[in-house]
């Protein structure tokens, strides 16, 4: 499932990441790389505040849907 649909506060692992390319290798350098720990911390209109590695990052609704966990 897209983590847009995560729960929030819950850790979730990293399935796949879609995209094209240069949308991937984005993702790859924010640290969303398969087998990760992802947790929802908050949700505001589709997108998403994140906690990924240590590190809070905010990310759109279009990019957290090609995020699969």
């Amino acid at each position: 499932m897209p983590l847009t649909m995560a729960e929030t506060g819950v850790e979730n692992q990293i399935k796949k990441i879609g995209g094209k390319s240069d949308v991937r290798l984005f993702l790859e350098k924010l640290g969303f790389v398969v087998g990760s720990i992802v947790t929802v911390i908050s949700q505001n209109n589709g997108n998403l505040i994140v906690n990924i590695k240590d590190t809070r990052v905010a990310i759109s609704k279009e990019m957290a849907c090609k995020i699969m966990i």
